[in-house]
């Protein structure tokens, strides 16, 4: 797998990003001092040009505040930004990666977009996609469990053209059969499996456990984001997902002392009581 965190040309600046503003500034009233984040990204191979343009182009875009104290400038989360991150959060330390519901219902998109909505029925597709949906035929996409599409709908303005629905599977159809039919559960797997090869040494080539927890994180949302969540009963009983989890747990654990120590002596903070800057 190519993960977020290592690509051929280096770290991915946008996804490191989001995962270092989740660490070290959801639930903080605080702004980060722009060196400081050009210091710590600069240690896994990120470019301070990269570092600069990334928050640039997220504080254009509303995701981050700009506050400026003195001749330095400092980044806070914006409300929109907090609400993703704590996403991500939640993803990580409360769904967790393994899905053991017996419900079994599923919730199902349907939908019909004419050619001149190509742009719209791309956007509904990507989107479907990373909410953990799977194409289970034209026009038809499923998911396990209750999900909520209303914010991605009315985001496209798609309102007059989605049906969305919730189900139990019937006979002759078996929850099983949908799961192969929507979903690549051996690409599923291998992500996983190469999360695995990767951190399974417990330290790879980053200097020191503030780099070792970030860019651990980065690599296992990236699996994680991209896994649907399917539920445990219809996978094959060795899935990777548990085993990777638990050492994602055991390797953040480690880490964490030793990042917490060094993020209090390196990253400069500011009180968001600051006015944001113009």
């Amino acid at each position: 797998m190519t993960s977020s965190a290592e690509t051929g040309s280096g770290p991915r600046p946008k996804s490191v990003m989001l995962t270092f503003l989740g660490i070290h500034l959801l639930g903080r009233a605080s702004a980060i001092y722009s060196g400081s984040v050009i210091d710590v990204f600069g240690r896994v191979g990120v470019s301070e040009e990269a570092v600069r343009s990334t928050l640039t182009r997220m504080a254009g875009s509303g995701l981050l505040t700009r506050h400026r104290h003195g001749r330095k400038v400092y980044f806070g989360l914006s409300e929109r930004l907090a609400t993703v991150l704590e996403d991500g959060r939640r993803r990580i330390w409360e769904t967790g990666a393994v899905n053991r519901s017996e419900d079994g219902g599923w919730t199902l998109v349907g939908f019909s977009l004419p050619d001149t909505r190509r742009g719209d029925r791309h956007d509904l597709r990507r989107q479907l996609t990373w909410a953990g949906f799977g194409l289970l035929q034209n026009g038809l996409w499923v998911a396990p469990g209750v999900r909520d599409v209303a914010a991605i709908v009315e985001q496209l303005g798609l309102d007059g053209h989605v049906t969305v629905f919730t189900a139990h599977p019937a006979k002759p159809t078996e929850a099983a059969e949908l799961v192969r039919k929507a979903f690549d559960t051996a690409t599923i797997a291998s992500r996983y499996h190469d999360f695995m090869d990767k951190w399974d040494g417990g330290k790879p080539a980053f200097p020191d456990d503030l780099t070792r927890r970030l860019m651990l994180h980065s690599d296992w949302l990236h699996v994680v984001r991209r896994d649907p969540h399917l539920p445990a009963g219809h996978l094959p009983r060795d899935w990777p997902a548990i085993e990777a989890e638990t050492l994602f747990r055991k390797l953040d654990a480690d880490f964490r002392e030793g990042a917490d120590r060094l993020a209090a002596e390196t990253l400069e903070l500011l009180p968001t009581a600051a006015q944001p800057a113009g």
